[in-house]
């Protein structure tokens, strides 16, 4: 196997979503485009609307049978997806069955990346601590608080931090109850961790060894959350390589490396820790973490020696092919 794969000529990149994180997706999806054709490679930038419907970029409408011949005459697809319908493993099941590679996670990761209370479930079963935490179902009645003030109450399943609200007070904590709700079905209500909140980002080589970004730090004042204002407009505050010892170093990477096997991702997962005096603590994943050359992953890797459009070749070469379990 040479050291650098060819890029495949045909790239389909696609952005949108049925959902909240839609216009953070179109952003992804045209930075990816760009690192694309930087590459030499023909970009198919392909657009899910918001009430579901596909266009090309520029507008043209798409019938399904058009979006099976664009998706099938090209050779491997990176769906620059955020969030449901996309991240969760929905449009890795249809790629699959088209037979499109994706450059990215399987059904498996996705579906159980992409709620909160699931991976939760399955760090603890592997050994890595969490938040605690209680799920409160979409349409049970909301009881008494879980835990005492302060605390979190976040959706499932959104993400760019949609519905999520710190509850400071008990009477607080219907109305947080109904934000979540608002975006999203099942709630999750955390104890709030005090703790740095350092991410760590990984995708698996093409040789089949796994490639770590540098561990990036988010600078939040005690008692606050990293929100969606923060992310996109312009003031969020990252160490990139974040300042630890090689102890902390090493949790933080074994953890991510684990839970990135456990879940069978492929592609570039990030995973989203906090850092407490009494060691490691995971808040989630993400299987398809934002992509603009300004995202925290591509941040994580230039910062070792993998600049943006180099990090979306890696990742195009990595892509498995259906026959070697892109669709475990």
């Amino acid at each position: 196997m040479p050291d650098r794969p060819t890029t495949p000529q045909r790239v389909a990149v696609i952005g949108g979503g049925v959902n909240d994180e839609h216009d953070v997706s179109l952003a992804s999806a045209a930075a990816v485009t760009r690192a694309v054709r930087a590459l030499g490679a023909e970009a198919v930038p392909l657009t899910i609307d918001r009430d579901g419907s596909w266009r090309t970029t520029d507008g043209a409408p798409l019938t399904p049978s058009d979006v099976v011949a664009l998706l099938t005459s090209c050779d491997v697809a990176f769906a620059a997806l955020h969030g449901v319908n996309g991240e969760d493993g929905a449009v890795a099941g249809f790629l699959s069955m088209i037979g499109l590679p994706l450059a990215g996670s399987p059904v498996r990761a996705g579906a159980l990346g992409i709620d909160k209370w699931v991976t939760k479930t399955l760090a603890e079963a592997i050994g890595i601590p969490t938040t605690p935490a209680v799920l409160v179902p979409a349409g049970a009645a909301v009881g008494p608080a879980p835990f005492v003030p302060p605390f979190v109450v976040k959706p499932t399943t959104a993400g760019s931090s949609n519905g999520v609200s710190v509850v400071r007070s008990p009477d607080g904590y219907p109305t947080a109850i109904d934000h979540a709700r608002a975006a999203g079905g099942d709630t999750l209500v955390e104890a709030f961790v005090t703790g740095r909140e350092v991410d760590v980002a990984v995708f698996r080589h093409h040789d089949g060894t796994l490639r770590t970004g540098a561990a990036l730090e988010i600078g939040v004042a005690d008692g606050e959350l990293f929100d969606r204002a923060q992310k996109y407009d312009g003031t969020a505050r990252f160490t990139v390589p974040a300042v630890l010892d090689d102890e902390e170093l090493d949790a933080l990477v074994r953890a991510a490396h684990t839970l990135y096997d456990t879940l069978g991702c492929s592609g570039v997962a990030r995973f989203d820790f906090f850092l407490t005096t009494d060691g490691i603590v995971l808040n989630e994943v993400n299987t398809s973490p934002g992509f603009t050359e300004q995202s925290q992953v591509p941040r994580m890797f230039a910062a070792v020696g993998l600049p943006y459009v180099e990090l979306v070749e890696a990742l195009i070469a990595a892509t498995p092919s259906l026959g070697a379990g892109s669709g475990r």
